[in-house]
């Protein structure tokens, strides 16, 4: 059970970041201080630096918050098939919970700031190509796969198909065009890099 100190330090820490996130939403990156979010959050600049080290770090804090960043780890379902389609459903419910004018803003700022771009992929872009480490570490366990299939070009490949429906193309993201996503596109690739001829 929680004690008084941690819900207020949590609730504490809640009030900085939806701050962080409105004042983002706003103002925009760059024109986004800590005194402004200091003041919207109603708290002092010194408890802002004892747990972020500055305003990149807070915003990918915020974001993390807002998206729930890291994903919970899939039951195996047994095959390889099931498993990429539940890693790419719980991908796409965190991508269309996020604000797309937010996120886009935020792609934005970091071509501008290099510590923002540095800790954006640090802490959110490795996570994601961390996504399907389970799901192609039971495949190699099951004999699916071998134990070096390209991880990145396959985390990279579906971040990059989810992004464009979401924010560029507005097409449906239903469970029918994750389940051509895997069919035409991930399981032909997996094989082929697993050396397997094609409908073999």
């Amino acid at each position: 059970m929680k004690n008084d100190d941690t819900a207020r330090g949590e609730a504490r820490e809640e009030a900085i970041l939806a701050a962080t996130l409105e004042l983002l939403t706003e103002v925009g990156y760059d024109r986004m201080t800590m005194d402004a979010i200091a003041t919207r959050a109603r708290a002092s600049k010194a408890t802002i630096y004892r747990r972020w080290s500055g305003k990149a770090d807070m915003v990918v804090a915020a974001v993390e918050r807002r998206a729930g960043q890291g994903m919970a780890v899939q039951a195996d379902p047994g095959d390889l098939r099931a498993d990429l389609l539940g890693t790419l459903r719980a991908m796409r419910d965190g991508l269309t919970e996020q604000d797309a004018g937010l996120l886009l803003g935020l792609m934005t700022a970091m071509h501008h700031d290099d510590e923002l771009a540095r800790t954006v992929r640090a802490r959110m872009v490795d996570d994601k190509r961390q996504a399907f480490d389970p799901v192609l570490d039971r495949a190699h366990a099951r004999g699916e796969l071998p134990a070096d299939i390209d991880r990145t070009l396959l985390a990279e490949l579906c971040s990059a198909m989810l992004f464009s429906r979401a924010f560029v193309t507005g097409e449906p993201q239903d469970d029918a065009f994750l389940a051509e996503l895997v069919d035409r596109v991930l399981m032909p690739l997996l094989r082929h890099r697993a050396g397997e001829t094609p409908g073999g």
